[in-house]
C-alpha cells in the first residue's frame, strides 16, 4: 500500500498533529495565527521578529476600500447570499497583475537582481549603483519597474516607510528590502520624475526578506486579502451598497450599435 508522508495535518483516533505538535496541547490558544501560517509555509518556527514582520505584511494588504475585488466580492454575495465561498472566492480571483500580484512581481524581481550578484553591496552608495543600474535597463527595454507608482498615494505610500521601520527594528532588514529602498533613492535620475514605492512592492521585498517561497508571496497576499473581504462581507450586511453599485449601471446603461474588432489575420487563400 501506498503511504503519502506529510508533516503538515495528520489525525488518528485519538489526538491530531501539525507541524509534528499535538494541535489541542501545543498550537490552540498558543499560536498565532500569523506564526501558524509562516509556520505552515516553511515548516520551521519563525522567531518573534520574523512574525511581527510577517504579520506587518499581512496587515497592510489586508483591506483596500472599494477595490475591483471588494466590488466583485459584494456584487457576487448580492447575487449569491447563499455562497459565500463563491464571493470570496471572486474576489480573490481578481488578484493579478494590478491589485496584489505586484507584491509576488516585485518579490522575484528583486531576488532575481540580488541572487545574480556577485557579492551584497556595503551601504547606500553600493546599493544605490546597483539600482541605478537595475533602473536604466529596464527603462532601456521599455519595462516598468515593479513596485514603483501608486495611483493615490503620490507624495509617497504609507505602509513603506512604516515596513521598513519595523523590519529594521526587528533586524530583518535584508538585501531585497535594501535594494528596493535604492531604486526609490535613485530612480528620478533615470525616469525624470519621482514615483512613490508602493505598500504591496514593499510587502513582496520584506517577504523575500523572510526567505518565503517566491512562488508563494502572491498566496500571502491573498492570504491577507481574504480577511479584508471577509471584513466587506460583513459591511455588506450592515450597511449594503451591492444593489446600488448593480443599479448604477443597470439604469444608466446605453445601447449602442455593434463595433466589431478588426480583422487581424488574413484570410486564408486557396
Amino acid at each position: 500500500m501506498t503511504d503519502y508522508p506529510t508533516a503538515l495535518g495528520a489525525s488518528s483516533r485519538e489526538t491530531i498533529t501539525l507541524l509534528g505538535q499535538d494541535l489541542a496541547r501545543d498550537v490552540m490558544g498558543t499560536v498565532g495565527f500569523g506564526e501558524l501560517a509562516f509556520w505552515l509555509a516553511t515548516q520551521r518556527r519563525p522567531d518573534p521578529g520574523e512574525v511581527r514582520v510577517f504579520e506587518a505584511v499581512l496587515a497592510a494588504l489586508a483591506d483596500h476600500g472599494f477595490t475591483p475585488t471588494a466590488i466583485v466580492t459584494r456584487l457576487t454575495w448580492l447575487s449569491a447570499p447563499d455562497s459565500v465561498q463563491g464571493a470570496l472566492a471572486a474576489g480573490l480571483l481578481g488578484g493579478g497583475s494590478r491589485f496584489l500580484g505586484v507584491t509576488e512581481d516585485c518579490g522575484r524581481f528583486l531576488h532575481e537582481v540580488v541572487a545574480a550578484l556577485d557579492e551584497l553591496p556595503h551601504g547606500e552608495p553600493g546599493w544605490d549603483a546597483v539600482a541605478l543600474d537595475v533602473v536604466r535597463r529596464r527603462r532601456a527595454a521599455g519595462a516598468l519597474v515593479p513596485g514603483l507608482g501608486h495611483h493615490v498615494h503620490k507624495d509617497g505610500d504609507p505602509r513603506t516607510a512604516r515596513l521598513f521601520q519595523i523590519a529594521h527594528e526587528e533586524g530583518r532588514f535584508g538585501p531585497h528590502l535594501a535594494l528596493f529602498e535604492a531604486i526609490g533613492r535613485v530612480h528620478p535620475k533615470v525616469l525624470g520624475k519621482t514615483l512613490p514605492l508602493n505598500g504591496a512592492g514593499v510587502c513582496g521585498a520584506a517577504l523575500a526578506d523572510l526567505d518565503l517561497p517566491l512562488e508563494l508571496l502572491r498566496g500571502f497576499a491573498l492570504l491577507a486579502r481574504t480577511a479584508g473581504l471577509i471584513g466587506q462581507l460583513a459591511e455588506e450586511l450592515r450597511h449594503p451598497v451591492a444593489n446600488d453599485i448593480f443599479l448604477s449601471v443597470d439604469l444608466n446603461n446605453r445601447p449602442v450599435d455593434p463595433d466589431p474588432q478588426p480583422q487581424t489575420t488574413q484570410p486564408r487563400t486557396t
